[in-house]
């Protein structure tokens, strides 16, 4: 079962969860053109949106699939496998 979170950007609408990055900063897309790219991580404020190019994006996903496979979390790695492959390819 996939579990998908959302956020809610206050100008670009709804956010789809990507991956996690690191401790307490994720990857999200804009939900249906998959384009927009934000980190987003918690601050004593609230939370943190920060724009990434598509590129930057995708290396993200990529540093994180490595990390998977390195630490043999295979359901993670197949999981996010697909995730790349539908918004990258």
């Amino acid at each position: 079962m996939a579990l998908e979170t959302y956020l809610t950007h206050p100008t670009f609408g709804l956010l789809c969860r990507v991956c996690l990055v690191e401790d307490n900063c994720e990857l999200f897309t804009t939900l249906y053109a998959q384009r927009l790219f934000f980190l987003v991580s918690p601050t004593a404020a609230g939370i943190q949106f920060e724009a990434v190019g598509r590129a930057s994006a995708k290396m993200l996903v990529e540093n994180r699939l490595r990390f998977l496979r390195r630490n043999s979390d295979t359901q993670e790695y197949n999981q996010l496998m697909v995730v790349h492959k539908q918004t990258f390819q």
